[in-house]
This record gives C-alpha cells, sequence and structure tokens, in this order.
C-alpha cells in the first residue's frame, strides 16, 4: 500500500490531523492521501500541504494501511456502502462519526477489518484536541497505540470501552461549546462592571485556560484547587453561592446528559 494515512473527509478533523502529524513529523506527506468533495478545495489542500489530495473515496481506502472517516453522520452508511468490499484484515479503519458505534460498521466490512471509534472535538484545530478511542474485537493493541499516537500529535487522547463513547461525546466533544458559553457570561460580567469588552473576553478566556491547566498539570481534584482560590470570607464564596443558587452545577450535568443521549439517538439513524 502506497500510503500510511488515508483520510476521507477533510474537513476541520480531517485537516488538523493532517497538520498535526506533519508538525511532529509522525508521517511524511508523500505517504498521506485525503478524499475531498470539490475540485477548489482540493487543489487548494494539495498545494498547501504537499499530500495527495483525491475526490474519489476508494481511491483513499485502496491505496492506504490506515483509513480515517471523517464524515457526517448521515454519509457514514453510504460511504461505508461505497468503499466496503477494499477492507480486510489488512486495513485499519478509524471512524470520527459522532454516535455510529463499532458494530454499525463492522456488519458493513468483512470479516476481521479491524475498527476504532473515535471522538475528537473541534480543539484538535489548534491542537489542543481531547480525543477517546474505543477498539473493535480485531484490532491489535500496537495499531490501536498507533492512532491514539495520531490524535496526541493534536492534543490528548484516551483508550476507553465503547460503552463509555456516547457520553465522551455529550462531555468532550460537545464540551467546548458550553466552555463558549461560560466564557461569553463571564465577559459578560465583567463588561457589566465597567470593563472593555475586549479586555473582559481575554480575562475570561485566559481564567479558563489557566484553571483547566491547573487541573491538568497538577492531577488535583477540581474541587480541591477551587477551594484552595474559596478564602473564608472571601469574594469568592459569595460568587459560588450565586452560580449555586443558579443552579450552574446541575445545568452543565443535565447538557453533558442531554447530548449523550442525543449521540446515541444518531446510532438508530445511521
Amino acid at each position: 500500500m502506497a500510503y500510511k494515512l488515508g483520510i476521507i473527509g477533510a474537513g476541520k478533523i480531517g485537516e488538523a490531523l493532517v497538520q498535526g502529524v506533519l508538525q511532529k513529523g509522525l508521517i511524511a506527506p508523500k505517504d498521506i492521501i485525503l478524499s475531498v468533495k470539490s475540485e477548489k478545495h482540493r487543489a487548494e489542500l494539495e498545494a498547501r500541504t504537499g499530500v495527495r489530495t483525491v475526490k474519489d473515496n476508494r481511491e483513499v481506502v485502496a491505496g492506504s494501511e490506515n483509513v480515517f472517516l471523517a464524515v457526517k453522520p448521515k454519509m457514514m452508511a453510504e460511504v461505508l456502502s461505497e468503499t466496503a468490499d477494499l477492507f480486510g484484515p489488512g486495513r485499519l479503519l478509524v471512524s470520527t462519526v459522532a454516535g455510529v458505534n463499532i458494530e454499525f460498521m463492522e456488519s458493513r466490512l468483512p470479516a476481521g477489518t479491524p475498527v476504532i471509534r473515535s471522538m475528537p472535538n473541534m480543539a484538535v484545530a489548534i491542537g489542543q484536541g481531547m480525543t477517546a478511542l474505543a477498539a473493535g474485537k480485531s484490532v491489535p493493541e500496537d495499531r490501536l497505540d498507533w492512532a491514539a499516537s495520531i490524535y496526541r500529535a493534536v492534543g490528548r487522547a484516551v483508550i476507553v470501552g465503547e460503552e463509555h463513547m456516547d457520553a465522551v461525546t455529550g462531555l468532550s466533544g460537545s464540551g467546548p461549546a458550553y466552555i463558549y458559553i461560560v466564557i461569553e457570561s463571564l465577559a459578560d460580567g465583567g463588561v457589566k462592571m465597567g470593563l472593555p469588552r475586549d479586555v473582559a473576553v481575554e480575562l475570561a478566556a485566559q481564567t479558563v485556560l489557566g484553571a483547566a491547566s491547573n487541573v491538568l498539570i497538577t492531577g488535583e481534584h477540581p474541587a480541591k484547587l477551587k477551594d484552595q482560590v474559596t478564602t473564608p470570607a472571601g469574594v469568592t464564596i459569595d460568587g459560588i453561592l450565586e452560580l449555586e443558587a443558579g443552579g450552574l452545577r446541575v445545568t452543565l450535568i443535565k447538557a453533558v446528559v442531554k447530548a449523550a443521549e442525543r449521540a446515541r439517538a444518531l446510532m438508530h439513524k445511521a
């Protein structure tokens, strides 16, 4: 096979993966092939990245040892039907499609095809993504490790059981949208108290980034870190009281649950 990495659907996630592996030197441009829909996008992407780009999904699969499928959920069945005969035990399929489980994919592919289900979030576009991967029964450990390394080129990656993938989708897949609302709301609070909008947004965004980094770097429980900020009879406890009264904690929990349930529902429509 001519290519180490093939990607069907070179949208934001597909392009981010290419940029990440190229920047980290994991795969050379000559070893990557992508498929895109439009000729304009194909030519621009090939010129910018140096990788081969085509409009034929079958060409990507036929020439690649490992294929990432990064299409919309409604396109999954069509793409699998179009390319299924080209798969087999020697060709890995890694899906980024929300709500489509491993059983669905394996049932449409030749027996023994190694299938990995992954859920990256959009922060892969800036190298700060969070991805969870779940492996099918035919995936060797070394190929699962390889797939994880691709995602670690654009952020962090964890291996989970597939039973957790819908929860992952509701939490880290949709989570950036929730945090953007939090940042916007914090900035609005700053504006309410007289800060210029641009200053308020920068303060809010960096505060969220710093708090998140503290959790990841120290490994401390968020509650412990919160307590370190919350001094007795200080200003922070009054702010926390308002958050609790407003139901922020419960609302965020419900958001994750609702999005996870929606991800599960997508499976039944795939």
